[in-house]
């Protein structure tokens, strides 16, 4: 017996020294990624999951999204982590290095003993324990889940789900139902209206189309109007009351016993006076038939004091929920991990491009395109080349510009002695005809335009289906030395 327990004991201390020798030679930082990446697949395990379901509780969808958030947040730190010591003096190099295990674990001990390295650690550390501690509380989510119906679907690969549908947008959709269908609080006089304010191009029109193709919400309303407002001209207040009018008539003429209730969706293109905006409201309590419900979307928040519900603003998505989407839908059925350099060089084209939707579906699209690193490190350079100018000039950013009246200017990698000016950007729906000119081709292809022309910047695949075109023109830069010439042509006698 005393034998026995001695060898028990031998062994035992024996695994017990090189359980400790492999924890002490694996590096903490590398340590921590790998529990990272375990934590991760399970979080997303559980959204997709969700995902699939029809939720209706506020509080479920709460927890959802800020599940959804943290894991935005870990893939992005563990991206950062991961290509953050590619860079573009040593980039061949660092595809060869990547691609060997023991490389990663000696660049994880360099990290170790760095000061950058350390503060990487740390991040690391704080979206484990922050993804862990959220992975404890979902087990009532996940319980709840369960009881809730499945959305029956065709099944997709990530990419090609976020590509086809609204992306992070789960709870600001379901408080616009819940403002649809929920019962008027202040009686059938009051006109109920829900203001939504947000920057163009941060998805309004998504939200409510999104919203207003619910079941529920489509039995509940006879008819769902949709009118594009700009300065409500006397012209736009007679369409604004023909609309409701005629609509309301036709249905109640055929449907005589029932209420005819409509929903109103009003987008404002534009800065609309105080004048013009109490005009819609009086126009809206005039004609809009008892118990029609209202939604108005503007850039601007002069619209929020007409609201009889709190007003929804909608913000760019976060760094971290931008790096997400843009990476999935670069990269589609790829594993980026397999390609290093490409996903560095795609974090960093995602940091100088901007965080709009917009600018990441017709981006990704190109990227995808061209999967190399020469075009990519191209695309960067391009990037950040004429993006400085453009700040160093105007100390603006310039895709800023694109939401104000004043004309754009883009840049064209194609040419850098070109610009591409827009001057109007436009969506227009699914029935209108689209040019056939994309404005991939202009801006990084040979294709030049001659004068305006209209060009397609990206055809959306989601409700409401709209196609963003741009009038834009390539125009000749003036050098500095046609500059000089001049000055010193009028200073001769």
């Amino acid at each position: 017996m005393e034998l026995f327990l001695s060898a028990f004991m031998g062994d035992l201390a024996s695994r017990s020294i090189s359980f400790i020798i492999n924890k002490c030679s694996q590096p903490p930082a590398l340590a921590v990624e790998d529990s990272l990446q375990r934590a991760l697949l399970r979080v997303q395990a559980i959204i997709v999951e969700a995902m699939g379901r029809h939720i209706t509780n506020q509080a479920m969808l709460l927890q959802l999204n800020m599940l959804i958030g943290a894991m935005h947040r870990g893939h992005y730190v563990l991206d950062t982590f991961r290509y953050q010591n590619h860079n573009e003096q040593d980039a061949k190099d660092q595809v060869v290095t990547f691609s060997s295990p023991l490389s990663k674990v000696n660049s994880a001990k360099r990290l170790c003993f760095s000061s950058k390295g350390a503060q990487t650690l740390k991040e690391l550390q704080v979206a484990l324990d922050n993804l862990s501690s959220m992975i404890l509380d979902a087990n009532e989510l996940v319980m709840f889940l369960t009881r809730c119906s499945r959305l029956y679907r065709q099944p997709y690969s990530m990419h090609l789900q976020l590509a086809n549908c609204m992306f992070g947008r789960q709870l600001e959709a379901q408080l616009v139902i819940n403002f649809l269908l929920s019962l008027e609080p202040h009686g059938a006089e009051e006109l109920e209206v829900m203001p939504i304010v947000g920057p163009r191009y941060v998805g309004k029109s998504t939200l409510v189309a999104h919203a207003c193709k619910d079941e529920r919400v489509c039995c509940l309303f006879s008819k769902i109007l949709f009118f594009h407002i700009h300065d409500f001209t006397d012209d736009e207040l007679a369409t604004f009351r023909e609309g409701c009018a005629t609509k309301h008539e036709h249905y109640m003429s055929k449907n005589s016993n029932k209420d005819g209730n409509l929903l109103i969706v009003v987008e404002l293109d534009g800065d609309l006076s105080e004048e013009a905006v109490n005009r819609l409201y009086s126009a809206s309590k005039q004609y809009v038939p008892r118990g029609s419900k209202i939604i108005l979307t503007s850039r601007f928040d002069n619209i929020v004091k007409f609201g009889t519900t709190q007003a929804l603003t909608l913000k760019y998505l976060s760094c971290e929920e931008y790096w997400y989407f843009f990476k999935t839908l670069t990269f589609g059925s790829i594993d980026p991990e397999m390609h290093p350099r490409l996903t560095h060089l795609a974090m960093e084209i995602a940091w100088v491009r901007g965080r709009c939707i917009l600018g990441a579906n017709t981006l990704a699209r190109s990227l995808r395109d061209n999967f190399n690193a020469q075009f990519w490190s191209k695309v960067l350079a391009f990037y950040r080349g004429f993006i400085q100018k453009h700040m160093s000039r105007l100390s603006q950013h310039p895709f800023d510009l694109q939401g104000q009246n004043s004309a754009a200017h883009i840049g064209r990698m194609a040419a850098p002695s070109e610009d591409v000016v827009v001057y109007l950007q436009h969506p227009r729906s699914s029935e209108e005809e689209v040019p056939k000119l994309r404005m991939d081709d202009v801006i990084y292809g040979s294709i030049k335009p001659r004068g305006k022309v209209d060009v397609l910047v990206w055809k959306s695949p989601i409700p409401p289906y709209y196609s963003y075109v741009y009038t834009c023109e390539i125009q000749e830069l003036k050098t500095t030395c046609a500059k000089r010439k001049r000055s010193m042509g009028r200073g001769m006698p």
